[in-house]
């Protein structure tokens, strides 16, 4: 069954005013599921972020490689948040995804929520001739995963779900600054790279190109309708 979604770009946006409006939808999709009603309102929210490294509820502070006040000097901003996985980057070049929706209502479980979410970043790289992979040992999308000395993660994965209502979600790179990377270890890996669709191509894209592609991919495979609404906060 089709279910409808309301897709909003927030365009490039602090992490923390983001992550504030996310827990208000957040609120009004698990209040209207508690009220049981049948046409509850769902989110899609794309957005860039400016420079900002997020740390997960169990992640380990030893992998963010400099001290807080090196990071404030470099404008880079800084939170312990309530998702899975370790600590991760988010900048200008990125695109994050957070879709906050009911999992029941589309028939899934947290794994194939996850799993999901990986066919549309892997479905978003082929369509730039990329191969991208799953790691059964390690949420997100890999190139060259069976490799371990060439293994690199091009999208990092991390979620929080109440009631099966999801928050946060993905950061695929596209033309994102991967120097910043060099700070920390990434999603804890000390073993693995990064990289992005720039790097992998040899040369930028066009951003709204990869957020329509990426659009595309969840319609296709969570069976979405989406509407557009601008964003009002």
């Amino acid at each position: 069954m089709i279910k409808k979604v309301i897709f909003e770009n927030l365009g490039r946006i602090r992490y923390k005013e983001a992550w504030d409006y996310q827990e208000k939808l957040f609120e009004s999709v698990v209040r209207e599921k508690s009220e049981k009603k049948e046409e509850k309102e769902q989110y899609l929210l794309f957005c860039e972020h400016e420079h900002v490294y997020t740390l997960g509820k169990h992640g380990d502070k030893q992998n963010l490689l400099i001290a807080n006040h090196v990071c404030k000097s470099k404008n880079i901003d800084l939170h312990t948040i309530d998702r899975g996985g370790d600590i991760t980057y988010h900048g200008p070049g990125q695109l994050v995804v957070y879709p906050i929706i009911d999992l029941e209502s589309f028939g899934m479980g947290i794994k194939s929520y996850i799993s999901t979410l990986e066919d549309a970043v892997i479905d978003t790289l082929e369509s730039y001739g990329i191969k991208g992979e799953k790691d059964d040992k390690a949420m997100g999308v890999w190139i060259d995963v069976a490799d371990p000395p060439k293994a690199r993660k091009i999208c990092a994965i991390g979620v929080r779900a109440s009631r099966f209502v999801t928050m946060h979600g993905l950061a695929l790179n596209a033309n994102a600054d991967l120097s910043y990377f060099n700070y920390i270890n990434p999603c804890g890996f000390r073993d693995r790279g990064v990289t992005s669709i720039q790097k992998e191509l040899g040369h930028e894209v066009d951003f709204e190109e990869v957020s329509d592609r990426m659009k595309e991919a969840f319609v296709n495979r969570f069976g979405m309708e989406l509407s557009y609404r601008l964003k009002h906060f």
